[in-house]
């Protein structure tokens, strides 16, 4: 695979880091705005779905175009281009990446390779959502819960999507989403369950899984305790591994392919959970979603490309402007679980050290990602956004039409959602909390320092993200969005995107230590974990 320039090794990173010294450390929005009556309209950009506003963001005309010109230099189109051609970018592993050819059209793909493997895709598809439409058909299945058991992607996509979809959900089926190994996570679940209404999807690509596999038999126990009968029909498996499904009782399982990574994986058969919530009809609509911002990722100029510009920004903010972190607002309680997928989208994929050569790299690459719904952070740690010490860039998420009919509540959600990126952007000087009312629980503290515990700095960072409603269609455009733009900084970083050596090391270590909690060997051990392995032994 050809080795493109890395990042800062072009003439454009250098480019940048002297425009930023020159003009965007002391970059003020507020006066970009006063200057420029168009910025917003420059600044903002259609993407199928997605209405994305980056006017809020530290940007000038100059510093858009040496990311753009950083873009061209590391042979981003190029890159673009033999990912979804189907080259094996997954180096370390050896794998093409295609989870765009799950979402293509029958007889598509984003390029002509990915024909043979849409084929395949489809023909799992279409078995999966005539399993899906038979499930749903309750008073036939007589199932009323669906209990999916998975840990990461296998858990994080259909535990994000199901709720989001809650307003295109069927009204008979309760969905339940076990990951953690921890008894806690799935003991409440059982405690609600009866055997013959339930229906567990066992989500594990390999069948080995420890904590799915753990949580599983733990699921099977229970189920034969409680009388269960025809396991096979109440248990069913997505995995590749069919031997060790048959011998854990499975007869019908889903695959899915080794191109397919598994915080990319919720358009596969790990989006069986999805499916039986909303229906064939509406999974097609959420995977025609994310093919049309495929569509636009791939054909787009990248002056207009919505998730190549957002990657860029986060490329701008990393390592010029040094943000550690960037929060996500969805304003939406839909999108409640969006932080948590997102978490292990980015930093799972772009949390590394090494470029794809192998060097450690001279610079940060994926940022700290968090975030909880609007209105629920602006009473957490909206204090810290607005007044702390660090910047942290705020990504918002907007919904236009709610699918409720209390429009009193969802103004309220909307003005709050418009009121924090202005209030972000904007601030308040000291003379302006000085000219304010001062509390009346604090009628004898000096005004003037109470000015400036009122006084917020403002040209605080924000992109503003639009849909019109949450529809199947729009939340898979906007998960593709963002899959997009994770690979667009890691791209420019040089990084491989795409493994995750980074949790093998602690499984291989946890395999070491669970024996030693029965017989209490702490030979070879380090004195705290010996200590601690004892403590928890007693």
């Amino acid at each position: 695979m050809k080795l493109h320039p890395r990042c800062d090794r072009t003439a454009a990173w250098a480019a940048l880091s002297g425009h930023f010294e020159a003009h965007g450390r002391d970059f003020d929005l507020r006066a970009a705005f006063r200057q420029d009556p168009t910025r917003f309209e420059w600044l903002s950009f259609e993407a199928p779905e997605v209405f994305a506003d980056l006017s809020k963001n530290l940007l000038d005309p100059a510093s858009l175009k040496f990311l753009l010109d950083l873009a061209q230099e590391c042979g981003l189109p190029q890159r673009r281009a033999a990912l979804l051609a189907g080259e094996p970018v997954n180096a370390t592993e050896g794998r093409a990446v295609l989870h765009t050819a799950l979402r293509a059209p029958a007889g598509e793909g984003s390029h002509s390779s990915q024909v043979h493997e849409v084929h395949e895709v489809h023909e799992v598809l279409n078995a999966m959502l005539a399993f899906a439409q038979e499930v749903r058909d309750t008073e036939h299945s007589g199932i009323t819960d669906v209990v999916n058991i998975g840990i990461g992607g296998s858990d994080l996509g259909p535990q994000m999507a199901v709720p989001a979809l809650d307003a295109f959900a069927h009204r008979q089926l309760r969905f339940h989403f076990v990951s953690n190994v921890d008894g806690h996570d799935l003991t409440p679940v059982l405690r609600s369950l009866h055997p013959q209404r339930t229906l567990f999807i066992i989500a594990s690509k390999t069948f080995t899984t420890q904590e799915t596999m753990a949580n599983a038999h733990a699921a099977r126990n229970w189920f034969d305790a409680q009388g269960g009968k025809d396991r096979s029909r109440h248990f069913v498996g997505v995995t590749t591994n069919l031997k060790a499904a048959a011998e854990f009782g499975i007869t019908r399982t889903f695959g899915f392919w080794d191109w397919v990574g598994g915080r990319y994986s919720m358009w596969s058969a790990i989006g069986l959970p999805i499916a039986l919530a909303i229906g064939p009809e509406h999974f097609r609509a959420l995977l025609a979603g994310a093919h049309a911002m495929d569509q636009h990722f791939a054909h787009t100029p990248l002056s207009r490309n919505v998730p190549v510009l957002l990657g860029l920004l986060d490329v701008w903010y990393r390592n010029f402007h040094h943000y550690t972190s960037r929060s996500v607002a969805p304003y939406h309680q839909g999108l409640r679980r969006l932080p948590a997928y997102l978490q292990q989208l980015e930093m799972e994929s772009n949390g590394k050290r090494v470029d794809m050569a192998g060097e450690p790299v001279p610079y940060a690459t994926s940022p700290v990602v968090w975030g909880e719904p609007g209105t629920n952070g602006q009473h957490a740690f909206f204090q810290m956004l607005h007044q702390g010490t660090d910047v942290i860039p705020v990504e918002f998420i907007a919904v236009k039409q709610p699918t409720h009919e209390l429009s009193d509540l969802h103004q309220k959600l909307l003005a709050n959602c418009l009121a924090q990126s202005q209030a972000l952007m904007e601030g308040k000087s000291a003379e302006q909390a000085l000219a304010e009312r001062v509390p009346t629980a604090a009628p004898t503290f000096d005004r003037g320092v109470l000015s400036r515990h009122r006084t917020f700095p403002g040209n605080r960072p924000s992109t503003t993200l639009v849909l019109e409603a949450l529809t199947p269609r729009a939340l898979g455009a906007l998960v593709a969005l963002y899959e997009h733009r994770v690979w667009t900084s890691g791209a420019l970083w040089g990084i491989n995107s795409f493994d995750q050596w980074g949790v093998e090391l602690g499984k291989a270590l946890c395999n070491d230590l669970l024996p030693r909690l029965s017989s209490a060997d702490t030979t070879g051990l380090d004195a705290s974990t010996a200590g601690l392995l004892q403590r928890l032994r007693s």
